[in-house]
């Protein structure tokens, strides 16, 4: 009997005898089955940004479904059950390990800013965390084959398995969700809008079932039209909820708000260094004071100016001529907030110094108390997680803190003189989604959200672009407004429902000028965070398991 035909008979009468391109991924083995995919989910980042082409994300998905497919068909021939378990993992590593290297390449960039110091580390970066990241596909693929039927319901199978196990890559260890299956809808602002309801999490699972659902259409015998066209009806309603919550009216504004968002374009380099530090407040001070149009002529007639974070090589609140010049500045009334380490020298018990990546806020009395330090830092970057064995090998963080950064203890809220209550967030803290909710009686509830970054690391690549898709998603998400300052971009303010009111452009040395939104009525996954994507796997998991007890 043909390896075809043993396919058909242990499948059952619903699953045709596949053909084609199906049928060489079904049956592949080998290295190349893995280079089948690994190629396939390099495939899936273009429809990550800059490029976002969603329908990019059919070839990868589509390629799972079949190569799960070939993974059933080693145990429905007479292989053990943990074999067909063991080649669905596979598939998924080498699936997931495509996704990721073709999406984060950039991140070697990060290894170039201190080349003689990081360069040799470069391939852990580029290679090394891809290879780690791939161990979430490959148990979202192991799971989906455990309740993997061969039927049209498998293309829900895989939705769950995935999306549990984006979920997982959300918050195991400190978490990195960067680039979640579900961005392939959110980096469309008209798409993105039911994540308004669903969130990330929910945007995982709706795009893994819309763009596999196509593999159905060489391997069913009969009814193979209907899961395309079902996805496709459900792309189109999403597309035009998006479309309906985009034409709503502009926001109104906050009165007698009127912002200023600063982007240096200065590098990482050896230029951005303490000796350069008093130039480099100059060059900051002459450039928030640039005219903008004929109502704005000098940072006078701003209330709020916004740099971005870590933005000077030296402790602000210990530089006297730095605090000193910039009280100068804000003589006309206008509040600074502005992303700087911090240093606390209160807490000496454990014999070390304490730093923190930190929002300060300063007018021209001088620095202000309210401040925020950041909570989620990024591993490698700002602290080393096991850091005493790494230093063995040579290897510290990036950033020039003895030690690294200490992650604040605070709530995440920040107030700043003559703004409603902000919902603070530095760097890639902005990638994370709203997973809890928020009470309805809250004391306190942040009105808009402020994000300071540094994505010159990654100079002009996919990076930035990428995490300016998802700090958008998170104004989406909440209802809330955002305003962003970037060190070389993208700096933007946009409103509740993701539209862009003002923009700098990656790589451009400018200000933008903008008024302030008012915040949305709490949005459904800001009242209830992440528990609808649960209900969504529930109903999933409720039709496999229905089809599962037919015959």
């Amino acid at each position: 009997m043909s390896e075809d035909s043993a396919l058909v008979d242990a499948a059952g009468p619903r699953f045709a005898a596949p053909g084609g391109l199906a049928q060489a991924v079904i049956l592949a083995w080998g290295w190349r089955r893995r280079g089948i995919a690994f190629a396939g989910g390099a495939v899936g980042a273009l429809a990550m940004p800059p490029i976002a082409f969603a329908p990019a994300l059919i070839v990868p998905m589509t390629l799972a479904v079949w190569l799960i497919d070939g993974a059933v068909d080693r145990a429905e021939g007479g292989g053990p059950f943990w074999a067909s378990l063991r080649a669905a993992f596979g598939a998924g590593w080498w699936w997931g390990f495509g996704y990721f290297v073709a999406g984060l390449w950039w991140l070697g960039s990060a290894f170039l800013v201190d080349a003689d110091k990081f360069a040799w580390a470069l391939p852990f970066g580029v290679l090394g965390l891809p290879a780690a990241l791939a161990v979430f596909p490959a148990f979202g693929f192991a799971l989906a084959r455990l309740i993997w039927r061969a039927d049209a319901t498998r293309v829900l199978a895989l939705a769950v398995g995935l999306g549990f196990s984006e979920w997982l890559r959300c918050v195991v260890l400190t978490g990195f969700p960067w680039n979640e299956l579900g961005m392939a809808l959110g980096a469309n602002l008209e798409l993105a809008q039911i994540a308004s309801i669903v969130g990330l999490h929910g945007l995982t699972l709706l795009a893994a079932a819309i763009f596999a659902a196509p593999a159905t259409l060489w391997t069913e015998t009969r009814r193979r039209w209907p899961p395309t066209a079902l996805a496709a009806l459900a792309l189109a309603a999403i597309f035009v909820f998006g479309a309906w919550r985009v034409s709503a009216p502009a926001s109104p504004t906050l009165p007698n708000v009127k912002m200023r968002l600063m982007q240096p374009n200065i590098s990482q380099g050896g230029d951005f260094s303490p000796d350069n530090g008093q130039a480099i407040v100059q060059e900051y001070l002459a450039l928030s004071d640039r005219a903008t149009s004929p109502t704005t002529s000098s940072v006078a007639d701003v209330t709020h100016l916004i740099w971005p974070e870590s933005a000077f090589p030296f402790l602000l609140a210990r530089d006297g001529a730095a605090l000193a010049a910039i009280s100068e500045f804000l003589r006309g009334g206008t509040t600074l907030v502005t992303g700087a380490a911090r240093l606390d020298d209160n807490d000496r018990s454990d014999g070390r110094r304490h730093f923190f990546n930190s929002i300060l806020t300063l007018d021209r009395r001088g620095l202000l108390p309210e401040r925020y330090d950041k909570r989620h830092l990024v591993p490698f970057g700002e602290y080393m997680p096991f850091g005493r064995w790494f230093e063995r090998i040579g290897l510290t963080q990036f950033v020039h803190m003895p030690g690294g950064f200490d992650p604040g203890t605070g709530a995440d809220r920040l107030h700043v003189p003559g703004l409603p209550t902000a919902r603070a967030l530095i760097c890639y803290e902005a990638i994370f989604p709203n997973e809890r909710g928020e009470a309805l009686d809250e004391p306190d509830p942040p009105r808009w959200m402020l994000n300071v970054t540094d994505d010159a690391w990654f100079g002009l690549t996919a990076g930035p672009y990428q995490h300016f898709a998802e700090a958008r998603l998170r104004a989406i998400e909440t209802g809330l407004p955002l305003a962003r300052a970037a060190n070389t971009g993208i700096s933007a303010v946009v409103d509740g429902r993701g539209r862009i009111l003002a923009e700098a452009r990656l790589g451009a040395e400018t200000v933008i000028d903008s008024a302030l939104p008012e915040p949305l009525p709490p949005t459904w996954q800001r009242r209830w965070g992440s528990s609808t994507v649960g209900w969504i796997a529930l109903f999933f998991l409720a039709i496999v398991a229905f089809a599962r007890r037919r015959p």
